[in-house]
C-alpha cells in the first residue's frame, strides 16, 4: 500500500519560514519523481516545485529564490523549505510521487501565512 504523509504545515507570519516533509512508503522512492503542489482557497491545484530522480529541480516563478525542494532517498522523504513566506503562499500543500503513468498523492498539509 502506497502512503505519502506530509507534515510541517502551520500558521506563520509573513516573512517567516516553514519546512514541509513528505515521507513515502510502499514505493521504490528513488525511482519516483517527487513534486509539491498547493491549492489555495477557491483556486486550482498548482505545481510549486518538483525534483527528478537525478535531483534536477523546477519551480513555479512565484516561489523561485524563496523555496527549495530536496530529497533524501535513504529516508524516503522529500522536503520543501519555504522562506520569506507571503500571504499568497497560503494553501494546502500536497506531495506527489510520479513514475510514468503511475502517480500518488498525499493527504495534504495546511499552510497559513498571516499576521
Amino acid at each position: 500500500q502506497v502512503q505519502l504523509v506530509e507534515s510541517g504545515g502551520g500558521l506563520v507570519q509573513p516573512g517567516g519560514s516553514l519546512r514541509l516533509s513528505c515521507a513515502a512508503s510502499g514505493i521504490i522512492f528513488r525511482t519516483y519523481a517527487m513534486g509539491w503542489y498547493r491549492q489555495a482557497p477557491g483556486k486550482q491545484r498548482e505545481l510549486v516545485a518538483d525534483i527528478s530522480t537525478s535531483y534536477s529541480t523546477k519551480y513555479v516563478d512565484s516561489v523561485k529564490g524563496r523555496f527549495t525542494i530536496s530529497r533524501d532517498n535513504a529516508k524516503n522523504t522529500v522536503y520543501l523549505q519555504m522562506n520569506s513566506l507571503k500571504p499568497e503562499d497560503t494553501g494546502v500543500y500536497y506531495c506527489r510521487a510520479t513514475l510514468g503513468y503511475l502517480g500518488y498523492w498525499g493527504q495534504g498539509t495546511q499552510v497559513i501565512v498571516s499576521s
